[in-house]
């Protein structure tokens, strides 16, 4: 099997013939892979990661305003600055658009993006060129993580309990675009798309950030809409949740998804042998190497017995599983130690 054909088979739970493996990571830890083997691509290759890879439209819109040295903004006018944290750099948002709107009035004056502002025309041409031998994903459909990024966390919080008509027109707004915006690479995808992200954090460390009766009402309307469109162009549902995010995971798969990552096992409700038992029939798993001690503290011994667990458990009837990091691997994270996570997985995870 290639890459491609060992990742489906992996997310539409069929046999496989070893494990297969992803990667996420820090520019830090990309950084390091990339000097010990000399490219991004021979990392892959040597370590034997299948990686999915992404395409998107072109962003040919307005350009943004000037800005302080280090702030960037994104086309919705999210501006981030770069910010150093032990190990590497992060770039965290310093400006909401729509922090300070209280009215629909002030939702009509923002300059919401449009599809006009993205060239599509290039999408088939590398959808192709990936499928020869990688999974190919395009999009990330969002409401929650959007609505904070334009309304800051806080806010976007206290916006369903505040004002409810407010809340949900903002989060309508935000739905709308990205259906379309969606819609328009898929029509220019022709049906090469694998995957695509419909997502959100809805869990936090310790249980949910927000009641399931909540999300019920505010956002899983939009997740459903984002599913059927997927499933319309015959596009698997990757949802990405970090965190303990158990309360939701009946009415996510009810509602179609067919990926869960990154497996939070550490956190409430994720132990990995009861996610497999009560919904290894239902959806494949990816990620669950714990990233936040084992990964950056531990020793290689730690590492390779943590990747054997994980394929014990959720790889434990062959299949529905792709083993990644359960998030960005950190660049506090010993080169060592990454070697030693794929070189078990390709050792452990081989089939009989």
């Amino acid at each position: 099997m290639n890459s491609r054909e060992r990742i489906l088979a992996a997310f539409d739970r069929k046999p496989v013939d070893r494990i297969p493996t992803d990667i996420w990571a820090t520019p830090e830890a990309w950084g390091k892979l990339e000097q010990h083997f000399g490219s991004r691509e021979k990392a892959c290759a040597q370590l034997h990661i299948d990686f999915i890879d992404s395409i998107t439209a072109k962003y040919i819109g307005p350009p943004p305003p000037p800005l302080p040295e280090g702030v960037t903004a994104d086309y919705w006018g999210i501006q981030r600055k770069l910010t150093k944290h032990s190990g590497g750099t992060y770039e965290e948002e310093c400006f909401h658009p729509l922090a300070f709107a209280e009215s629909i009035d002030d939702l009509d004056k923002y300059a919401w993006p449009s599809t006009d502002w993205f060239d599509y025309s290039h999408l088939k041409e590398e959808a192709l060129r990936i499928r020869e031998t990688n999974a190919v994903k395009c999009g990330y459909m969002a409401p929650f993580f959007f609505h904070n990024l334009t309304r800051s966390l806080e806010q976007s919080l206290i916006d369903p309990m505040e004002d409810p008509e407010f809340a949900h027109e903002i989060i309508r707004r935000i739905s709308d675009f990205l259906y379309h915006h969606h819609r328009c690479m898929f029509e220019a995808c022709e049906g090469l798309i694998d995957l695509s992200e419909v997502t959100d954090d809805l869990g936090s460390q310790h249980g949910p950030l927000i009641s399931p009766d909540l999300y019920n009402e505010f956002y899983a309307p939009h997740h459903q809409r984002f599913i059927n469109l997927c499933h319309e162009f015959g596009i698997r549902v990757f949802h990405h949740d970090d965190g303990s995010c158990r309360a939701f995971l009946p009415k996510l798969i009810e509602m179609g998804i067919q990926v869960l990552n990154p497996i939070q096992w550490t956190c409430p409700g994720m132990e990995l042998l009861d996610l497999k038992a009560n919904f290894g029939d239902k959806i494949c798993f990816h990620g669950g190497v714990e990233n936040q001690r084992i990964l950056p503290f531990g020793t290689t011994d730690e590492v390779r017995a943590e990747v054997r667990n994980c394929i014990d458990c959720l790889g434990s009837d062959g299949t529905g599983y792709v083993l990644a990091p359960c998030h960005n691997i950190q660049g506090n994270t010993p080169l060592e130690n990454i070697i030693a996570l794929y070189d078990e997985a390709w050792n452990y995870g081989k089939m009989a």
